[in-house]
């Protein structure tokens, strides 16, 4: 079973990459972008064949170690 794990930041949380990426694409030519978060993708590769107990387990990753909670976000997908 797999997993896809999505990480952002909070909202509000100042996002300096996201405002490089900003900043590059106006340089390159690209008008119109008016804000860019940046973030990631983490895919598991899980033994467990029930998709609850993946669930739990996946959240439980996110919390002790895939996310910083006070700053970020995540969501879960079981694929």
């Amino acid at each position: 079973m797999k997993a896809r794990v999505t990480v952002m930041l909070k909202n509000g949380v100042l996002d300096p990459q996201g405002a490089a990426v900003q900043h590059a694409l106006g340089g390159l030519g690209f008008a119109g972008v008016n804000g860019v978060r940046q973030g990631k993708v983490i895919e598991l590769d899980l033994a467990e064949t029930d998709v609850a107990k993946a669930e739990v387990a996946v959240k439980a990753m996110c919390e002790k170690l895939l996310a910083n909670t006070v700053i970020e976000s995540y969501r879960v997908e079981i694929l």
